[in-house]
């Protein structure tokens, strides 16, 4: 299993609107950077990824499941970039801000702060579970 980050503008995407979707989840379309269409395509089913809101709140809000993996984005004329079909697993108590994950010097390598305009980015195991301990602070 691999680990991942979606962002998302919560006034057009939000945890709450995936969280109404269900089981059947929802797709991640509308990525159009090649390099994080490379990562929706890397992504395998049972993949878990933090639910990031962008823009708005810059925070980790929860955790999405990859359901079904990549398929051609409906949304995109050209066929050239994918989606995938995730579905909500959780919300955290405590979003983790992104000031917070700036602060913290073991999470510094991350995309998340070094390609701050990357959409779709891994996060490895060990990353993971410091984000995961600091939603529960």
């Amino acid at each position: 299993m691999k680990y991942w980050l979606l962002k998302s503008e919560p006034d057009v995407w939000s945890i709450d609107q995936q969280k109404k979707a269900g089981n059947k989840g929802a797709p991640w379309d509308g990525v159009r950077n090649y390099q994080a269409a490379k990562n929706l395509k890397s992504m395998k089913r049972g993949d878990l990824c933090f639910f990031y809101h962008s823009n708005i709140g810059k925070e980790i809000v929860g955790i999405v499941e990859v359901i079904r993996e990549a398929y051609l984005d409906k949304t995109d004329k050209s066929g050239r970039f994918v989606a995938v079909t995730v579905k909500f697993k959780n919300e955290f108590f405590k979003p983790v801000t992104l000031e917070n994950i700036k602060n913290n010097k073991k999470l510094s390598h991350l995309a998340l702060i070094k390609q701050s305009r990357l959409s779709v980015m891994t996060i490895d195991s060990k990353s993971w579970k410091i984000i995961n301990n600091m939603s529960k602070i």
